[in-house]
């Protein structure tokens, strides 16, 4: 009897064991999750701020721009269309993220506007009293700069998605991911234009 009572108590052991250690791998797992999910939404908003500082730089742009080279209007018009379609904020609600045609939406607004700017850039190469202007060359360093910390972030934000991409993929978390509501999130991709050769013409 003292047998069967202590062989009894084992498989008890024994069950809330494994019990205990499914219940740890189901939380370290979910808080891996979490821990993935936080980090690209930080990382989204490091893109944001590069955006942000994109777009307050372009008012000061276009009117220095518009002072040298006002025969120019139909780049300006496309500068200042392109960023009056982001609405004036560049930063967006979370939703952003889990809704990709959304996502591709927003990214297409913003490669239209990088677009226009690198026009605006190139048009204003044919003044050189533009060129010379202090002012001008401030905004054009800092509007460079911005542009190549928005192309980091971008693919900082790729790197995070895709280790969190992953992770809600992978067995055992992809069980853990549907039943927390885990989403996949998308990807930046390059603009259509970057896919294909540039036309040079002598």
């Amino acid at each position: 009897m003292k047998l069967k009572k202590k062989s009894g108590f084992f498989v008890v052991i024994g069950i809330v064991a494994v019990v205990v250690i499914m219940a740890s791998s189901a939380i370290g797992s979910y808080n891996r999750l979490v821990g993935l999910d936080e980090q690209v939404s930080s990382q989204w908003a490091q893109v944001e701020n590069q955006y942000q500082r994109r777009f307050d730089l372009i008012p000061n742009l276009v009117s220095t721009v518009k002072g040298y080279a006002t025969h120019e209007e139909s780049v300006l018009a496309q500068v200042t269309e392109a960023r009056s379609k982001l609405g004036g904020v560049v930063s967006i609600d979370d939703s952003l993220l889990t809704d990709e045609a959304k996502f591709r939406e927003f990214q297409k607004m913003q490669d239209t506007l990088g677009g226009a700017l690198q026009r605006l850039l190139s048009v204003t190469e044919n003044y050189p009293q533009l060129q010379a202007n202090q002012n001008f060359l401030a905004l054009q360093d800092q509007l460079e700069g911005t542009e190549n910390r928005i192309s980091v972030e971008r693919k900082r934000f790729n790197e995070i998605v895709q280790q969190y991409n992953s992770a809600i993929r992978r067995f055992p978390g992809a069980l853990l991911a549907k039943i927390a509501g885990f989403q996949g999130r998308p990807y930046f991709t390059a603009a259509e234009e970057a896919q294909s050769a540039p036309k040079v013409e002598f």
